[in-house]
């Protein structure tokens, strides 16, 4: 969500512009039972009026009122006038290679709009379902995150990662939040108590707040620990590793109950 956030405050950059032709050379990116031909057809002509982000959707909003979603996966990358504004991502190549390019935006003026994406991790869809996303987590509520957790005996972990529930927070960011929240990432979802809960609200403000400022989601105290020497940052106890909701998770066994 915060290279998402990082892509929206650059897209902002194309609001005014009016789109000349479109590329979009890969049908397999094109979702929602979409196509290129329906991207082709639909979008020269129209001027780009807003960019907004819902958790890891970035959406530009056109003057006929269509509505444009671009995904990034972990891998993709926005590049607007050939220029990126994150160099390189935790889970991609270290490479930078044209032939990634899924889709184009070519403005009138000569300048352009590229997601570029070496797994093809990500995806563009016209109209894109927004209210099939739960509340941005960078602005979440107490009451919305306590309806997001709910009565769930799913994994603590699991509901935050559940876009459906809460959008924005991936898998890094879950990490992260809930160490340094003290909570353990297999605890059931709905077996919070009320301090907990609020602890929980605090420490995705400040995760994502702290991370944003850093550089990215990449960036977490226990993310780079677990790299360094697999050493819990905050009392020295060895992190543990787990599968948690299917993804790989780091927690601390001491202080993460």
């Amino acid at each position: 969500m915060l290279e998402v956030e990082t892509y929206r405050r650059q897209a902002e950059s194309a609001v005014g512009r009016t789109i000349a032709g479109v590329d979009a050379p890969d049908a397999w990116f094109v979702k929602a039972g979409g196509t290129p031909a329906e991207l082709v057809a639909a979008l020269p002509g129209r001027t780009v009026t807003a960019a907004r982000r819902r958790g890891k959707l970035l959406v530009l909003d056109l003057d006929d009122g269509t509505r444009l979603g671009l995904r990034f996966g972990m891998t993709g990358r926005l590049l607007v006038d050939g220029s990126a504004s994150i160099d390189r991502l935790e889970y991609s190549s270290g490479r930078d290679e044209p032939a990634w390019d899924r889709f184009a935006l070519r403005f009138s003026d000569g300048s352009e709009l590229r997601l570029r994406d070496p797994r093809r991790l990500g995806g563009v869809v016209l109209e894109p379902d927004e209210d099939a996303l739960g509340p941005d987590a960078l602005a979440v509520t107490p009451a919305e995150l306590d309806a997001a957790l709910g009565t769930s005996s799913a994994p603590l972990k699991a509901r935050l990662l559940d876009q459906a529930r809460l959008a924005g927070i991936g898998n890094l960011l879950a990490d992260e939040v809930l160490w340094r929240a003290g909570l353990d990432p297999a605890r059931p979802a709905g077996g919070l108590h009320d301090a907990e809960r609020s602890a929980l609200h605090a420490a995705i403000g400040d995760v994502l707040a702290d991370l944003g400022g850093r550089g990215g989601s990449h960036t977490g105290d226990l993310r780079q620990a677990a790299a360094l020497d697999g050493l819990c940052p905050r009392d020295g106890t060895p992190l543990e590793r787990r599968t948690i909701g299917g993804r790989t998770t780091w927690s601390c066994p001491a202080h993460q109950r």
